[in-house]
């Protein structure tokens, strides 16, 4: 399956309620959601799992589930995205079969470049910009990172960390495919409009 050219992702977050922030995300235009709950447990991720699923394909939305391939495997979601430390992207496909979509989070040429040969089918390229939705010890990439390492991988680059309505656009004409947020959306008082707008400027 492939990703749609300017797509927005929004990812949940710990503190907010991850099925109403869908529900908005996804009337603002959201291309894709991806469920992000690390303190969840099992029971309580598939449930919110389901619902949130249903809210994507009411409105042909992408469904994506942050590391658990069990979660993503036994509700059959559209895929799942693996952290570093995760599974190997081709353990996840073995599971997931060949018409899942598995995002892989990368942060420099080597590891895109595994990820592709993994059988990724898109790499979360970041943190491009500072970030406070996660604790980073490493430096931002920066734009200038983004076109390498898309380059060197030939897979869709979503881009990720600090990202915002200052600067989306920005990150789209360095190369990305689209973007992920968390706080721009989640920390917003209206996140259907800040979702809307998003959408809006990653597709000007």
């Amino acid at each position: 399956m492939s990703l749609p050219r300017r797509l927005l992702c929004v990812i949940t977050d710990e503190h907010s309620d991850p099925i109403e922030l869908a529900r908005m995300a996804l009337r603002g235009g959201a291309g894709m959601v991806q469920l992000r709950r690390k303190k969840a447990s099992g029971r309580e991720l598939y449930e919110r799992a389901l619902r949130i699923q249903e809210l994507c394909r009411e409105r042909e939305a992408l469904f994506i589930v942050n590391d658990r391939v069990d979660i993503a495997l036994a509700m059959m979601a559209d895929g799942v995205h693996l952290g570093q430390q995760d599974m190997p992207a081709s353990a996840a496909r073995a599971l997931l079969g060949p018409d899942a979509i598995i995002g892989v989070s990368v942060s420099c040429v080597a590891e895109a470049v595994n990820a592709a040969e993994e059988g990724a089918n898109y790499i979360g390229v970041g943190h491009i910009f500072p970030t406070y939705s996660k604790d980073k010890p490493s430096e931002p990439l920066g734009t200038a990172a983004i076109r390498p390492i898309r380059n060197a991988a030939q897979l869709p680059v979503i881009a990720i960390g600090g990202i915002g309505h200052n600067n989306a656009a920005e990150v789209i004409r360095a190369g990305a495919s689209g973007i992920a947020v968390i706080s721009a959306v989640s920390d917003s008082d209206d996140p259907e409009t800040a979702t809307r707008e998003l959408v809006r400027r990653i597709r000007q």
